[in-house]
């Protein structure tokens, strides 16, 4: 066992990669709580967290976030440690109704990456036009980033970039050769 770790103890995918982000001026955003619900959108009202309907938007209300990802799919994202509430609230608002909700917060890692050059970092492994004229605090949008895919939420300050767990180590390493070159 590695020295200075638990047997049992969570550990994140990006854990040993806090000197590889922060050179790129990201952070990892560690156990966040994240749970994909699938409902009709018709039936939004009836989650306890005002869901967005607007495409590739998010809102935030009691220190949760949801992200829209499709017609009827949800990325709801909170505090670590908070996600077996999130899904027996989803579970006792929507019951009855056809729906799916998982807890999907193990399958991924959370980076923030902050600073002005921020986009144009992004910029070198996306497609989307992140230019502010179109990409805006508010939005968020499912792309390619370094040919993994990811979600991208764009807050005031910052961009978090939801990804999964398995590809985190790469994605890192790419944001730090990035921040290198773009330098």
């Amino acid at each position: 066992m590695a020295e200075g770790t638990t047997a049992g103890a969570a550990r994140s995918p990006l854990a040993d990669r806090a000197e590889v982000l922060a050179a790129a001026g990201a952070r990892e955003l560690a156990f966040l709580a994240l749970v994909n619900l699938r409902v009709h959108a018709s039936h939004a009202a009836r989650v306890p967290l005002a869901l967005p309907l607007v495409p590739n938007t998010w809102g935030a209300a009691g220190g949760r976030e949801a992200l829209w990802l499709g017609p009827d799919e949800w990325l709801l994202a909170g505090a670590p440690g908070g996600a077996a509430a999130v899904v027996a609230q989803l579970e006792a608002a929507l019951a009855g109704l056809h729906r799916s909700v998982v807890d999907v917060s193990a399958n991924h890692a959370v980076v923030q990456l902050a600073g002005g050059a921020r986009l144009d970092l992004l910029a070198q492994g996306c497609g989307l036009d992140l230019h502010p004229r179109s990409w805006r605090a508010g939005d968020c949008a499912q792309t390619l980033l370094a040919h993994v895919p990811v979600l991208l939420q764009e807050r005031s300050n910052a961009t978090k970039i939801f990804v999964r767990a398995s590809f985190a180590g790469y994605l890192a390493d790419w944001l730090e050769a990035a921040a290198a070159t773009g330098a």
